[in-house]
């Protein structure tokens, strides 16, 4: 598929076809051999931390579960 490359301001822009459009406000672009690729911004490490203190409180992790006691093991 073929699009156009314009100016804009100071920066060179592609136009994106309607089927290639992004549901986010920021995108990653890089280059990979000869290729250009935009991809969906990867979350960072607070990121991802941020969404593990949200599934705590939402009670993924019980903090009143009853865990039972360790169990003896005999070890070798």
């Amino acid at each position: 598929m073929l699009t156009k490359v314009f100016e804009s301001g100071n920066s060179q822009a592609v136009r994106l076809p309607k089927k290639f459009r992004f549901n986010v406000s920021e995108v990653e672009i890089f280059e990979r051999g000869e290729e250009i690729v935009i991809k969906k911004k990867s979350p960072n490490v607070s990121e991802a931390f941020n969404l593990l203190k949200q599934l705590n409180s939402e009670g993924v992790f019980d903090k009143d579960r009853q865990d039972s006691a360790p169990q003896e093991r005999n070890f070798f």
